[in-house]
């Protein structure tokens, strides 16, 4: 059903704001379940169309829009959870902070776009799951890897005798963290190992050369099982390692990756291509010859980082591992 009518919502913790863009009409509710019962209430009564012909745009800002996004998704009203960085660039050069004219440009924002916009369509619990433990398992990677370096530092310079308790806290704290990090690890691929389609996925994944648990963990959940994205190449934009023209008037300067990224899947990507340039004698001799006939390391790097995000999706939208050819030929 065509979209007509778009409701803006500017999120906070403890409350929203809501702009019905036809006519005007505003109001503040509530952060929770309640407040989002509220607001359909609201927007039936001060409406003329049905909930189907209505679209909700706010920002995705983490915890404080989950409850909405998840009150919406199951009365299926359609609506979009943009990326910060689009709706900040749509208000325009702002000076100051409004919450009530930042959801009045928000939904203005949404009725212009409203016929490319696609409703939002949320992950399933055990990949929701599966994106929370990834997280908290970063956090705890950074905690330890803070604890390493002081350590190393501090035992090399620091008498052990008269600094025995903070070298000790520090190493009983590493070894806390390398416990609950492993449990982590146990808990992710319990979680994975317990629906089918996701364990195909991450099978598939991890029997390419190169790519690890980490990386085929993160793919699953940046891409929504595989359903968010509907080839490499868009995918390939999404984390930075697509290259585009650089290019103004007579000046062209080739092309290059933009900044703009998921700078997480950007590193494990790279790390990848290392892998496979190390491990993998197909990419090892395409990266040698092209390093052979003076190419550019770094672009050659970024080749591989492509033709592994190519093979990833291929394999699962194909749903059968991947064949190494090259090692058939005579």
């Amino acid at each position: 059903m065509k979209i007509k009518e778009t409701i803006g919502l500017d999120m906070s913790k403890e409350k929203f704001d809501a702009r019905i863009h036809s006519n005007q009409n505003y109001e503040v509710f509530e952060n929770s379940f309640k407040g989002v019962n509220n607001l359909l209430k609201w927007v039936d009564k001060n409406s003329p169309f049905k909930k189907e012909e209505i679209m909700f745009v706010f920002e995705h800002t983490g915890l404080y829009s989950y409850q909405i996004s998840v009150f919406l998704s199951e009365q299926k009203v359609p609506f979009v959870m943009m990326p910060g960085l689009a709706i900040k660039r749509s208000l325009g050069i702002a000076r100051g902070k409004d919450d009530k004219i930042d959801a009045t440009k928000i939904a203005l924002y949404g009725y212009r776009l409203r016929d490319e916009l696609q409703p939002t369509k949320l992950a399933s619990r055990q990949v929701a799951s599966v994106k929370r433990l990834l997280s908290l398992r970063d956090r705890l990677v950074k905690q330890r890897a803070g604890y390493k370096a002081s350590f190393k530092e501090q035992s090399k310079v620091l008498s052990k005798k008269d600094n025995r308790l903070l070298l000790n806290t520090q190493e009983k704290m590493m070894h806390y963290l390398s416990k609950q990090i492993a449990n982590i690890e146990k808990e992710l691929q319990i979680l994975i190992d317990s629906d089918k389609t996701l364990k195909q996925a991450y099978d598939l994944l991890i029997g390419i050369k190169g790519v690890g648990p980490q990386t085929a963990l993160y793919m699953i959940v940046l891409t929504n099982g595989f359903v968010k994205f509907k080839n490499y190449r868009k995918f390939a934009s999404f984390c930075g390692v697509a290259p585009f023209p650089n290019q103004s008037g007579k000046l062209n300067k080739g092309s290059k990756i933009s900044h703009l990224a998921n700078k997480k899947m950007k590193t494990l990507l790279d790390l990848c291509a290392k892998s496979a340039i190390k491990h993998n004698n197909e990419i090892k001799q395409y990266y040698e010859r092209r390093i052979g006939q003076d190419k550019n390391k770094r672009s050659t790097i970024n080749i591989v980082r492509n033709k592994l995000l190519a093979r990833m999706f291929a394999v699962v939208q194909r749903g059968t591992p991947y064949v190494n050819t090259m090692k058939h030929i005579a």
